[in-house]
């Protein structure tokens, strides 16, 4: 007796200690989701007061919607792959629910044959044990497959879908600099994205596998020890969760915060790294570091108040879900051992009570760990709901960017005649072999007027040297031109985008082969498409002198950083035999020959006059007024003009 005694204490600790554990996890899960979910929310709910919103990053019928919006397209249709492995991760959580009381009852039986000394019980029950091993880890494993697969698969669906869009006409270029709503798109597009699959997976997982749970261990308890031991300890749990969940409630705006906090640290280190040869030749080290430094700190501080934050909590949590849920467990498992006239123990035997009371006590255990994962799902949801309003903001206004619609703040006009500036007034006409602006006002984004009314008409074959000082507006038109930036009145007629090309002072230059370099942004089947063979590449490469690298390389499908391999005036070079291969209409060249001859210069403007490509030439160069029929010149004051050239306007230009 003593010694079943000692048992049954050590079980009572055991039990005891095991919802200790239960409960430390989620306490432990806790603190992870509120670390994780603290430093994004208060630069979101800065920007929603100044903008006069709410910020809505809750678990409410707005959340819901939104979930279901993302869900629509991570899950088409019925029947496809993402719908199969959420039925496969759902018959292997039903049969490791079973597999997990088979455990249990097993797991009894071997141990009351040792106490009890019947070694052909003991040797029955762990053969049985054994032999189940392989199917039980098979189940377990077959579980994390379908968990890892569907969270691919829903990244894979959700990050095409915003490619899709993000990478529609313009749309990436909009986002950046014409809406001030989405800041760092590639940290949403990423990250954000990666962490809302996550979520949205394991969510499913805790929350389908702990209802059946409960439903089994409570239908099983319930002819153990009656309704009144589980139904205690649901009430409790329910209780102690919903006052745990109120507290919870910050997570979501936390979640929203940390993102971009962790957004902004990372665009400053990519922008050292981007821009770190002029940064160089500033020696700008010392006043980069302080940016980043900046940075950093808005995170660290945010982090020490997380802190302090999570001591308060902790102490919450230790009460609440920890030593009272212990006090709890205690009651509810010794109540029908203690009570003498339990009915179901009326004629136990000790062998009867201590294999009832592993049992019991185990089962209780597992629901007890069912219910906290519930209550850790919600915890999940709160969280959760910050990724999904990220998500959900990036989808609006990717959608109202390809709409044309976009939001910035605009610059208050300080002038006595106020012109009302409504982004996307104005009207497009596609019309070829013809530029023309008709009362259009030039004006920035962000409303900054730079001429009230641009009136001027080029047709090709006509040359055109744009002038004047910086910030004039020479580059705000080419990007009204490129469609680029909305019309805020008037008209333009203008060929489609595809007949204008744009030739900027740096060229870019794509990832991929020599023969990428040339035909960008086509792909090598356009090219054969277009009847264009390599040998007429070549041609292009010998027009700008750069026959040499074709020479060096040996092949068009030689791959190298060519941003780097190729000198600044080897970059301008190639970017004019992009030029000849595409053949425009209209190209602008916007200090595109700064870091060329003289001698090649002359030759692209007289090919280009050849080959019928009619040009919009930003330059200070002297030499460049005889290719050029008429010049546009602004003063940056507001006031412009467009006049033929002749000898005086040369002296002018001079």
């Amino acid at each position: 007796m003593a010694t079943f005694s000692k048992y049954v204490t050590a079980k009572n600790s055991s039990i005891a200690g095991g919802m200790l554990l239960v409960l430390y996890l989620l306490k432990r899960r806790r603190r992870t989701n509120h670390k994780e979910g603290r430093k994004g929310a208060s630069d979101k709910a800065l920007n929603t007061v100044k903008d006069g919103k709410k910020d809505h990053a809750v678990v409410d019928g707005e959340f819901v919607h939104q979930i279901l919006q993302i869900v629509r397209i991570m899950v088409p249709q019925f029947f496809c792959k993402e719908t199969g492995y959420l039925l496969l991760i759902a018959a292997m959580l039903v049969t490791r629910t079973y597999c997990d009381v088979w455990m249990i009852q097993n797991g009894t039986m071997i141990e009351s044959a040792i106490i009890g000394r019947s070694t052909k019980d003991f040797k029955a029950t762990l053969f049985s044990f054994i032999k189940f091993m392989p199917l039980i880890a098979l189940v377990n494993n077959f579980l994390k497959l379908g968990l890892f697969e569907l969270k691919l698969r829903f990244r894979e669906r959700l990050t095409k879908n915003l490619y899709d869009q993000y990478l529609q006409g313009f749309t990436y270029y909009k986002m950046g600099n014409l809406d001030n709503r989405i800041a760092n798109a590639d940290q949403l597009l990423t990250q954000d994205v990666e962490k809302f699959c996550n979520s949205v997976v394991d969510l499913y997982s805790n929350l389908s596998k702990p209802l059946l749970d409960i439903a089994l261990y409570t239908f099983k308890l319930t002819s153990a020890i009656g309704a009144q031991g589980p139904g205690a300890m649901m009430s409790y749990l329910v209780i102690s969760g919903l006052i745990l969940t109120r507290l919870r409630r910050p997570i979501g705006k936390m979640t929203v915060m940390e993102q971009r906090y962790e957004g902004e640290y990372r665009f400053v280190n990519s922008r050292l790294i981007t821009n770190s040869e002029e940064i160089a030749f500033y020696n700008g080290n010392l006043r980069e570091k302080q940016t980043i430094y900046a940075t950093f700190k808005k995170l660290v501080d945010h982090l020490h108040h997380f802190i302090f934050f999570r001591f308060s909590m902790g102490f919450v949590d230790s009460v609440i879900a920890k030593y009272l849920a212990t006090v709890v467990g205690y009651i509810v498992v010794s109540r029908p051992f203690l009570t003498p006239s339990h009915p179901r123990h009326l004629h136990s035997t000790q062998s009867d009570l201590l294999e009832d009371y592993y049992q019991s006590g185990r089962m209780l255990l597992r629901m007890s760990q069912a219910l906290g994962r519930i209550v850790l799902a919600g915890r999940e949801m709160t969280r959760l709901s910050g990724f999904t309003s990220r998500i959900t903001e990036l989808m609006k206004v990717l959608k109202e960017l390809n709409a044309g619609k976009y939001e910035r703040t605009m610059v208050t006009q300080q002038k006595k005649e106020k012109m009302v500036l409504v982004p996307g007034s104005g009207r497009v006409i596609n019309r070829d072999n013809i530029i023309k602006f008709e009362h259009v006002p030039l004006s920035t984004p962000n409303g900054d007027v730079l001429i009230k009314d641009l009136t001027f008409e080029v047709r090709s074959g006509t040359n055109v040297l744009v002038c004047g000082p910086n910030g004039c507006g020479k580059s705000s038109l080419f990007r009204v031109l490129g469609e680029l930036w909305p019309l805020f009145g008037g008209s333009l007629t203008k060929p489609e985008r595809g007949k204008l090309f744009y030739v900027p002072q740096r060229p870019y230059m794509t990832l991929g082969s020599l023969r990428d370099q040339v035909i960008y942004p086509d792909t090598h089947e356009q090219q054969q498409r277009k009847g264009i063979s390599d040998q007429v590449l070549k041609e292009y490469l010998d027009n700008v002198q750069l026959g040499h690298i074709l020479e060096r390389e040996a092949t068009w499908d030689s791959v190298q950083d060519w941003m780097d391999v190729l000198s600044g005036g080897e970059k301008q070079r190639m970017a004019m035999a992009r030029l000849f291969y595409h053949k425009p209409q209209f190209a602008i060249l916007d200090e595109c020959t700064s870091a060329v001859s003289v001698d090649v210069e002359d030759f692209i403007y007289s090919h280009c006059r050849t080959v019928g490509i009619t040009l919009f030439t930003v330059s200070h160069r002297k030499s460049l007024w005889k290719h050029h029929e008429f010049y546009l010149h602004m003063d940056g004051r507001g006031n412009y003009e467009f006049k033929p050239i002749t000898e005086e306007t040369v002296e002018f230009g001079s």
